[in-house]
């Protein structure tokens, strides 16, 4: 069975959604920096209604269209995830456990036989 991909690109007014869209997030950010001997709150307002007015025009474009698509995929995949039990989950956690420790175990072996073996061999060491 052959799946094809419909390849859709975005036309010219969508790009020039994209471009008002950073536009207005551009005067946002600017609009910061002129209110600069105001209060904070006053500063970030611009900011946050720039960031809301670009998602707004994105949100009617092409782009906007593929995000809303993305996150209903999105989460028809996620209500096809299957997770572990409580018990699962203690489980694989106590073997983890167990596996840290037989390999910090077996590292420190190791590092002892390996100074053992420098000092022997150059004599240096304590």
């Amino acid at each position: 069975m052959t799946d094809e991909i419909k390849v859709q690109d975005a036309g010219t007014a969508d790009k020039v959604k994209l471009a008002v869209a950073i536009l207005v997030v551009i005067a946002g950010v600017a609009g910061y920096y002129l209110l600069a001997g105001r209060a904070a709150w006053l500063r970030w307002l611009p900011v946050a209604g720039s960031l809301a007015l670009a998602a707004l025009v994105l949100a009617f474009s092409y782009y906007g269209h593929e995000f809303r698509q993305f996150v209903e995929l999105a989460r028809v995949e996620l209500r096809k995830i299957v997770w572990p039990s409580r018990q699962e989950t203690g489980m694989t956690t106590l073997v983890v456990f167990i596996f840290v420790v037989v390999a910090g175990i077996f590292f420190w072996l190791l590092d002892l036989g390996l100074a053992w073996a420098t000092k022997l061999l150059t004599g240096q060491g304590s």
